[in-house]
């Protein structure tokens, strides 16, 4: 079913997220790049959404926005009452440590430290975090706990990365690519982690990916391309990672 990217939230979902006429121009001397060209779009409180597109289609910038590591150049970007583009970058900080968890494609774990230390570095800056232990619990790797990432598979490395992501409790998981550096196996160990994160917690989970079969498994897919969102639709079926077809 398609819906529109501009129209008011379904009854009885909140938006988390809205943006209007979002716009991010990048200026390399005298070239002006125009990496998001007018971007209306909502994101739901609980939803899993998959942002779908090609290598330059806008998605990670839009992510990085969302997320409060990037600036907009134009437009709104708002997350509840809190207007993103005009904060300030105290508040951005603030915005990023009390409501979002990231995963990026690369784990960035520290290698001298075990999975349960890495997840730990989080929970000690947090206000009102969840165990390590429980966190890696929830992703699969409660036997994992004292191992050195050197010690796991890139698809364990991953996970702990989401543990560490979960830990503070955030209210958005913001995902880049998460299973890009893995197989298609691991790849659905990995989807499945953050599936089961998404229903345990009720976490607003978005997943950025140019895998077309990744938003087999979503609420909703955005599709992204030239630096606009070109369609939205509606999965009425969603499939669970173990069904997909890589």
């Amino acid at each position: 079913m398609s819906v529109s990217a501009k129209g008011h939230a379904p009854q009885g979902r909140q938006v988390v997220f809205a943006t209007r006429g979002l716009t991010k121009v990048y200026r390399m001397g005298e070239t002006e790049i125009h990496a998001l060209r007018g971007v209306d779009l909502e994101l739901y409180a609980g939803e899993f959404a998959v942002m779908l597109g090609a290598s330059g289609s806008g998605k990670s910038t839009l992510l990085n926005i969302l997320g409060g590591l990037d600036s907009a150049s134009g437009g709104e970007a708002r997350y509840g009452e809190h207007n993103l583009v005009q904060a300030s970058e105290k508040a951005l900080t603030a915005f990023r440590r009390d409501h979002v968890g990231f995963v990026f494609q690369f784990y960035n774990l520290i290698s001298s430290l075990t999975a349960r230390e890495n997840v730990a570095i989080v929970t000690e800056i947090s206000r009102n975090p969840m165990k390590p232990e429980d966190a890696l619990a929830l992703v699969g790797l409660d036997q994992r706990l004292d191992h050195f990432p050197s010690q796991l598979s890139g698809g364990e490395q991953q996970r702990v990365a989401i543990a560490r992501a979960i830990a503070k409790r955030p209210d958005v998981l913001l995902c880049d690519e998460p299973t890009g550096a893995l197989d298609s196996k691991t790849g659905v160990q990995v989807l499945e982690a953050l599936a089961h994160v998404n229903r345990e917690l009720s976490t607003t989970t978005a997943v950025i990916t140019h895998n077309v079969v990744i938003g087999e498994m979503a609420d909703r897919v955005i599709h992204l391309s030239d630096g606009r969102v070109s369609e939205v639709h509606e999965n009425r079926h969603r499939k669970q990672p173990a069904e997909l077809h890589w």
